[in-house]
């Protein structure tokens, strides 16, 4: 799926100089956790979230020893860290370091940048306009939609091809080792299986492929001599 197909479009949007007070309300009106912040034309300039007012009510004077190692941090974090904490507009308080992503940007790559920058939300732009955005209940609603829509179902030997094709794709399982077989839709693992963790990658696996009525783990634990040879 594509950010187009995800995105709340028409967010609520904000001014830089909308007060802080302003913000608070608006959130806890809409029930909303954050709110771009965007110029006259439309263009983003940051985003104020909750963490962002939150930081607010923790933010506390430092005692003795809080000062002097202070002496020894980095001075611009501590003038940012005081602009959110003290502000008093969506211009003081935002976060600027904004991700943006275009309207075909796919789902998997949006997740991917929300846990590479350890974010909830990004913003969806066309050109330099902000049309929408895409947070991480709109990624969750797609996987519920993805596993909601009919798959074709394989038959035995299709279940077969298929799984041995995802155990070749992960590095964490032994295909030396692990033998799977396929009957009336039942997958049984044999062989050796390193430990717990691998077999239960290799259930949930074998149960994410279309036919797939149970899984079976018949394998033994792997020897001492074979975990040396690695």
């Amino acid at each position: 799926m594509k950010s187009k197909d995800l995105m709340t479009t028409n967010p609520v949007v904000i001014s830089p100089d909308t007060p802080v007070a302003a913000i608070a309300e608006l959130l806890a009106a809409r029930g909303i956790s954050a709110v771009p912040v965007v110029d006259g034309e439309g263009v983003p300039q940051g985003i104020v979230t909750e963490g962002d007012l939150i930081r607010r009510l923790a933010e506390c004077p430092p005692g003795p020893l809080g000062w002097f190692l202070l002496l020894f941090a980095s001075s611009a974090p501590l003038a940012e860290r005081f602009s959110k904490a003290h502000g008093k507009t969506a211009r003081d308080v935002m976060s600027k370091d904004l991700v943006t992503v275009s309207e075909t940007e796919t789902a998997e790559r949006i997740a991917q940048l929300m846990e590479q920058h350890h974010i909830r939300r990004v913003l969806v732009v066309k050109g330099n306009h902000l049309v929408g955005i895409v947070s991480r209940a709109d990624l969750l609603r797609a996987i519920l939609r993805g596993e909601a829509t009919p798959q074709e179902t394989h038959d035995d030997r299709g279940i077969q091809t298929a799984l041995v094709k995802a155990m070749r794709a992960q590095p964490w399982v032994d295909t030396y080792w692990v033998y799977p077989s396929v009957k009336a839709g039942t997958v049984t693992f044999h062989g050796y299986a390193r430990n717990d963790t691998m077999r239960q990658g290799l259930a949930v696996m074998a149960r994410g492929i279309p036919g797939v009525a149970a899984v079976q783990d018949e394998m033994a634990p792997m020897p001492l001599i074979l975990r040396a040879s690695f």
